[in-house]
C-alpha cells in the first residue's frame, strides 16, 4: 500500500537571499530540483511588478520558488545549500544590492517546514561558519507572484550577467 507521503511527487520551497537571479542559477543545479521560478513574496501590494518591488516600499522580497523531488533531496538539504550561497548575516543586503527586497528569508509552507527551517538556521548559526549572527527571517509564506518573463532564467539567457552569489566551502 502506498502512503500519502510516498505518492507525493514534488515539494515546494520558497526562499529569498538577495537578487533572485543568482539564487536561481545556483539552486537549479542541485540534485532533485525539478524547476525554479523567480518572483516576489512577503509584501503587502497585490500583483507587484519589478518596478514596484525595486523601490523597496511594497514589503516584497525577491524570492525563488523551488519545486523538488523529495525522493532525491530534502527540504533540509535545500536549506543547507541556501545558507552556503548567500550571506545570511547581512540585514537587507546581498553584495551591492541593498533594501528590504534583498533580505534573507525562508517562507515556510507547513509546520514541518517551519520546524526544519528553525533547526537548520540554528545549526548554521552555532556552527561558526559565519562570523556574525544569522539574521535570516523565518516567516509563513503568503502569496508568491511570478516575476516578469525577462527575469526568469536570467543568467541562463545572459551568461556573465550580474550576480553576487557563489557556493562557499563551509560546513554546518
Amino acid at each position: 500500500m502506498t502512503t500519502a507521503s510516498e505518492s507525493k511527487k514534488t515539494e515546494t520551497a520558497l526562499l529569498a537571499g538577495g537578487c533572485f537571479w543568482g539564487v536561481e542559477e545556483l539552486i537549479r543545479t542541485q540534485p532533485g530540483v525539478i524547476s525554479t521560478q523567480v518572483g516576489y513574496t512577503g509584501g503587502v501590494v497585490p500583483n507587484p511588478t519589478y518596478e514596484i518591488v525595486k523601490k523597496g516600499t511594497s514589503g516584497h522580497a525577491e524570492a525563488i520558488e523551488i519545486q523538488f523531488d523529495p525522493q532525491k533531496t530534502s527540504y533540509e538539504n535545500i536549506l543547507k545549500y541556501f545558507f552556503k550561497i548567500h550571506d545570511p548575516t547581512t540585514v537587507n543586503q546581498q553584495g551591492n544590492d541593498r533594501g528590504t527586497q534583498y533580505r534573507s528569508a525562508i517562507f515556510f509552507l507547513s509546520p514541518e517546514q517551519e520546524k526544519t527551517a528553525r533547526k537548520v538556521k540554528e545549526l548554521v548559526d552555532v556552527s561558526g561558519a559565519w562570523k556574525k549572527p544569522v539574521v535570516t527571517e523565518i516567516v509563513a509564506a503568503g502569496p508568491f507572484y511570478s516575476a516578469e518573463t525577462y527575469h526568469q532564467d536570467y543568467l541562463q539567457k545572459n551568461p556573465g550577467g550580474y550576480t553576487c552569489h557563489w557556493v562557499r566551502d563551509i560546513k554546518f
